[in-house]
């Protein structure tokens, strides 16, 4: 009798929690949620987290608070979204590097992207090659001829090696067979400093970063990686003939693997109305980002798509990080 009325209890007590469970997935989210966001605060990645998160606080009437964990190449951010409790209440917000890069390159890294995150909504951030306004290069095919001719000559800065603002630069070395001297900075703002101030001779920022320098007209941008409406008549890299130089340079948010599916789908149903909305997308192009509107599983395809090539790249190039 008396192991029959535990059974009982047992029973009882477990489905209670399922209901908990169930109704605590309903009504998602009950309390503010964190978007890990792992740069510092003023890039790219960070604008396109702040314009989620109030998109998503507006959305569904709780906070989304914007937590900045930069360094390490995004490592830091990325590790401690990884490690968080998969209920729902943590997410990354990410630049491409930490998501499908930094796997091929670092080799004791203490998360596996692939592994323990679930791609959830995507906004690309297109590249592009500024110059000073005072410089001679005026067009990539400038940028090319005095690479060839004299390697080493031009000096680029970077975000580090293995940043999508240096890869872009060894994709285009890769292919034309030019040489220029790389100067890795931590973080885009010092290289732009340099840049200013005719230390370096070029860089390839994302257009976000640079958006504002670039309408002030002390940065001239001479190509992107694709067509951008802020700057309609740049020609891009298929323009030139280059379509294979394309770092994918994209920022997303993603969940600890392990959250709810109820809560996935949640999220990504209304990012994806946040996204559509006319609201939403005149504040993402004017950064300079493109919203895009993949499936779960499309957008988890792609990465893997992107992250198998950029591996394939890395060790053809024989790529280490600077960090």
């Amino acid at each position: 009798m008396i192991k029959n009325n535990l059974l009982a209890i047992t029973i009882s007590i477990s489905f209670s929690l399922i209901g908990l469970t169930a109704y605590a997935q309903e009504n998602w989210p009950e309390r503010p949620v964190k978007l890990i966001v792992s740069s510092s605060a003023g890039g790219g990645t960070d604008m396109y987290a702040r314009m989620l998160a109030q998109s998503l606080s507006d959305s569904f009437k709780q906070q989304f608070i914007v937590d900045n964990r930069p360094g390490a190449s995004g490592n830091i951010g990325a590790s401690a979204a990884a490690k968080s409790p998969a209920d729902g209440y943590t997410f990354l917000v990410s630049a491409n590097t930490s998501l499908t890069i930094n796997g091929s390159l670092y080799k004791n890294l203490s998360y596996d992207a692939e592994k323990d995150f679930i791609p959830i909504v995507r906004a690309l951030g297109p590249l592009v090659i500024v110059v000073h306004p005072s410089s001679k290069i005026k067009s990539l095919q400038d940028l090319i001829e005095i690479g060839k001719r004299e390697p080493n000559k031009l000096s680029f800065g970077s975000a580090g090696t293995g940043s999508t603002t240096y890869l872009g630069i060894r994709m285009l070395e890769e292919k034309t067979g030019a040489k220029f001297l790389h100067v890795p900075y931590k973080g885009v703002a010092p290289a732009y400093q340099d840049l200013l101030a005719g230390q370096i001779q070029f860089m390839m920022p994302d257009v976000a970063s640079g958006l504002q320098l670039i309408k002030s007209g002390k940065i001239i941008p001479i190509v992107s990686e694709y067509k951008t409406p802020l700057i309609p008549n740049l020609p891009n890299m298929s323009d030139a003939g280059y379509p294979e130089v394309n770092t994918n340079s994209s920022f997303s948010l993603v969940a600890p693997s392990g959250t709810p599916p109820p809560i996935i789908e949640k999220m990504h149903k209304e990012l994806m109305s946040i996204t559509k909305s006319a609201a939403f997308s005149s504040k993402v192009e004017a950064q300079g980002l493109i919203a895009e509107t993949e499936s779960l599983s499309g957008l988890f395809n792609s990465m893997k798509k992107e992250r198998d090539n950029y591996a394939t790249f890395i060790k053809r190039n024989a790529i280490v990080p600077s960090d």
